[in-house]
């Protein structure tokens, strides 16, 4: 496996996704978005290390847990750790879910020229996308911050070839 910096982790949430969900909060943040709710993710110093496989065991041993969520800070800053990890998820049953900042068709973008965020949105069942904007911002929006974000079907999305977008309500 390979190791992540990680600002730390919840080992049960049902507020970050879908179902009962192990939280890993990566390090580091390049959006800086303004009422960020985890602002102590932005500094790309900041953190620990931690091995992914360590991560996976820790994982394994919670049977109700639905799935994983990444969240952050900015997960596609470490996609490839994140990639490898979430194959050893999906390969144990479970799902998986990414935060980002930015938009889907951003890290389509992106992923020209980094393949593991082209392989870990292949992995993901879920992405939650684009930046937390505060005069957006809502309580009534399911696993989101703010109205503009979306919670995306990947792989309906991916099958598509990413042509069409496909979201949950």
């Amino acid at each position: 496996m390979s190791k992540l910096k990680i600002a730390g982790i919840v080992p049960e949430s049902i507020t970050d996704g879908e179902g009962i969900r192990y939280v890993l909060f990566v390090q580091g943040c390049p959006h800086h978005c303004p009422g960020c709710h985890n602002p102590e993710t932005h500094d790309f110093s900041g953190g620990a290390y931690e091995d992914t496989e360590n991560i996976f065991n820790e994982f394994k041993k919670n049977p109700l847990l639905s799935g994983i969520t990444f969240s952050g800070g900015e997960p596609f800053c470490q996609p490839g750790p994140l990639a490898d990890l979430g194959e050893k998820i999906v390969e144990s049953g479970k799902n998986v879910t990414v935060y980002s900042g930015y938009t889907f068709e951003q890290l389509l973008e992106m992923s020209r020229e980094n393949n593991d965020i082209l392989r870990l949105l292949n992995i993901a069942d879920v992405l939650i996308d684009g930046r937390f904007i505060m005069s957006e911002r809502s309580l009534l929006t399911r696993f989101r911050g703010s109205k503009n974000q979306r919670m995306i079907d990947l792989k309906k999305t991916m099958k598509d070839g990413g042509k069409t977008v496909y979201t949950f309500e």
